[in-house]
């Protein structure tokens, strides 16, 4: 049975890296992108454990190996990586229910994963339902965003309960910015 919990080791962040490089964009051919989705950033380990240190990210583990993750991400840690800085040095641009985003008590998806194993098993809602039960108390919104080309990963944002408040460019890609108010 996969477990949703927090990370508690250095074992478990290596495991997030390891599914980070499986499921890197450019490693995979243009059809499992397009079938199975992909993540765009390859963070290092020192990123994953600065900011595992803040706050915990959510994984999914099955017998020991981490299977799944959603990286918890919150705005003072986002001059920890040029992408994240960049795309909340936008926020002010974008609203959300006629607020803007910046003036939201937020945190972000860093990104979420799931490895190709355990595809199919509503790994994605959970993921996000153990972020949301673990972090409900510090903030009222979950905020990321999803490569357009990504089709598969916005529709499983989009079963989960976000909702798309814009689309942006930053990086070399296009990205639906989505909104999940808990």
């Amino acid at each position: 049975m996969t477990l949703i919990k927090t990370v508690e080791s250095a074992a478990e962040i290596q495991g997030i890296k390891t599914l980070i490089e499986a499921n890197l964009k450019q490693n995979l051919s243009a059809e499992e992108r397009a079938s199975q989705g992909f993540v765009t950033c390859d963070y290092s380990i020192e990123f994953l454990t600065a900011i595992n240190e803040k706050h915990p990210s959510i994984i999914a583990v099955d017998q020991g190996k981490v299977v799944g993750y959603a990286l918890v991400v919150t705005r003072d840690s986002k001059h920890l990586h040029p992408l994240i800085e960049d795309l909340v040095d936008k926020f002010p641009q974008y609203t959300y229910q006629n607020t803007p985003l910046d003036q939201l008590n937020f945190c972000l998806v860093g990104q979420l994963c799931v490895g190709k194993s355990h595809r199919g098993q509503q790994l994605v809602q959970r993921l996000y339902h153990g972020y949301r039960d673990r972090y409900n108390h510090l903030f009222d919104y979950l905020i990321t965003d999803v490569d357009t080309l990504n089709t598969r990963s916005l529709r499983a944002h989009q079963n989960t309960g976000f909702e798309v408040v814009g689309q942006l460019e930053f990086g070399e890609a296009q990205w639906n910015l989505v909104v999940w108010k808990w």
